[in-house]
């Protein structure tokens, strides 16, 4: 996944005006991990051909988007912290549940998300997340980060891994 807030020109006071919203949100309900993450989300669907976000409400996009990440990041168990149910960001936005959830539905669907996804997880939640980090190696299935770094450089390098573990602070 290209991660970019870029938005094309004629996109821009719709990715404005959807991330104000969902910023409010976050400073409530969040926090600036998931804010980003669905800054990232509001600016791939911008670059969408057509972006689907020039039809229907704002608010359903927003309410849809935050569902949309929340779900990748199990944001409804209330174990995990932040935890937030999905009821009350329909509420928040202003939006019935079947429109929040068919939006979060059409996100997750044009943008690949879904559980496990490292592309839409929390950056704190990647190196506990353990199958993001299990490869198939000659048939057997291991967990990349225990194998040489030779091994690891090449599964970064196909886009198998989010980053080499050892070199993640450099």
């Amino acid at each position: 996944m290209v991660k970019s807030n870029r938005v094309p020109a004629q996109m821009q006071s719709i990715f404005d005006s959807i991330s104000k919203a969902t910023d409010d949100f976050c400073a409530q309900n969040l926090n600036d991990e998931y804010k980003e993450l669905i800054h990232l989300a509001i600016a791939a669907l911008c670059r969408k051909r057509p972006s689907p976000l020039l039809k229907g409400k704002e608010s359903s996009w927003a309410a849809g988007v935050v569902h949309a990440v929340g779900m990748v990041n199990f944001l409804f168990d209330p174990s995990q912290t932040p935890h937030y149910k999905s009821a009350n960001i329909y509420s928040y936005f202003g939006v019935g549940a079947s429109t929040g959830q068919g939006k979060s539905k059409e996100i997750r669907d044009l943008l690949n998300m879904h559980q496990f996804s490292s592309d839409w997880m929390l950056p704190s939640r990647i190196e506990e997340s353990p199958l993001v980090w299990m490869l198939t190696v000659n048939g057997m299935i291991v967990d990349i980060r225990n194998m040489p770094l030779e091994v690891q450089e090449i599964a970064y390098q196909k886009g198998l891994i989010p980053y080499i573990p050892e070199h993640k602070n450099t």
